[in-house]
């Protein structure tokens, strides 16, 4: 029997996953990639008796492959707080799942383990823009603000290292990283001690504040649109741009898009609590569109269809 975990590469996927292994110690191999290479079960070589884990990548998204799996008599665990849409019934999977707007993966592991290595629970909710959470979760294991506020630049560091069109727009690439991180039991260790930290951290203020600079490409009454320009640090800024407009002004909702080195665009979508469509119900609109209720993004929208995303997220929200 081989353990296999595929993982998301950001903040909530890499945290949910050194939750789960410092409870359940496996030499497994791993599969996974930037934020938006979400097809990752495709890449899974596994049989009879092989069990795989997989933390916050969207089984909408890998319904195919994972149904392929269960088949071949694969035993899968799936814990993923995107939108799911039908939930396979099969006795090889347990399906972790939660879509509602305090949960992230990283809390699901949390749950799931009862606690047991939840500062690293607040990590992947701090990358994954649920401060709140974070922050509920920090006072109950009697965090100081020091320390809340250096896990928070931590877990927005590794959340910008994830995205990008591919892991050559990255500072490092996610499974280098998550070797990195998996040496240490806690986070602010982790921080302290790794120089990888400190580069993440200055490349993801140097790039946001090139990003700040950028004037809007659209404003209407309650929505802005804003389009970077062409190059590898844009991409890499792109959640973390969107999650400050976000928190600059969480009545409006954002759109931030990058056009990708091969043609047409990425893109990352915020809207209020309060807003009638879902930021994954806008984005599903589009082929490679998916995410969760006030933040999703598209994945690679074909230059021709820029207008029409724009228009439509006008319509919409605007």
């Amino acid at each position: 029997m081989r353990d296999i975990d595929v993982f998301n590469g950001d903040a909530d996927g890499l945290c949910s996953l050194r939750q789960l292994r410092l409870a359940e110690p496996s030499d497994a191999q791993r599969v996974t990639g930037p934020k938006r290479d979400i097809g990752l079960l495709e890449r899974v070589k596994a049989g009879p008796g092989d069990r795989v884990t997989v933390l916050d990548v969207s089984l909408e998204r890998n319904r195919t492959a994972l149904l392929g799996l269960l088949e071949r008599g694969v035993r899968v665990r799936y814990f993923d707080h995107h939108f799911a849409g039908e939930i396979p019934k099969h006795a090889n999977l347990e399906a972790v799942l939660d879509a509602s707007r305090e949960s992230c993966t990283s809390v699901l592991v949390d749950r799931y383990l009862k606690g047991r290595f939840r500062v690293w629970a607040v990590v992947g909710a701090f990358g994954d823009n649920l401060d709140e959470v974070a922050i509920r979760l920090g006072s109950s294991l009697a965090l100081g603000a020091g320390e809340l506020e250096k896990l928070r630049e931590l877990g927005r560091s590794l959340n910008y290292n994830a995205y990008g069109e591919s892991e050559s727009d990255l500072v490092i690439p996610p499974g280098r990283l998550y070797e990195l991180l998996a040496k240490y039991r806690e986070p602010l260790q982790f921080a302290a001690e790794e120089r990888i930290v400190k580069r993440l951290q200055g490349a993801m203020h140097a790039d946001l504040d090139a990003a700040i600079s950028v004037s809007p490409h659209w404003t209407g009454e309650r929505a802005t649109a804003f389009l970077l320009p062409d190059r590898p640090s844009s991409r890499r800024v792109l959640g973390v741009f969107a999650n400050h407009l976000a928190h600059v002004d969480a009545r409006r909702a954002h759109a931030v898009l990058a056009p990708k080195a091969g043609g047409g665009y990425i893109g990352s979508v915020r809207v209020p609590a309060s807003a009638a469509l879902s930021a994954d119900a806008f984005c599903r609109q589009f082929p490679t569109g998916g995410g969760r209720r006030e933040a999703a993004g598209v994945d690679d929208l074909p230059g021709e269809s820029l207008k029409e995303f724009l228009e439509r997220f006008a319509a919409a929200f605007g």
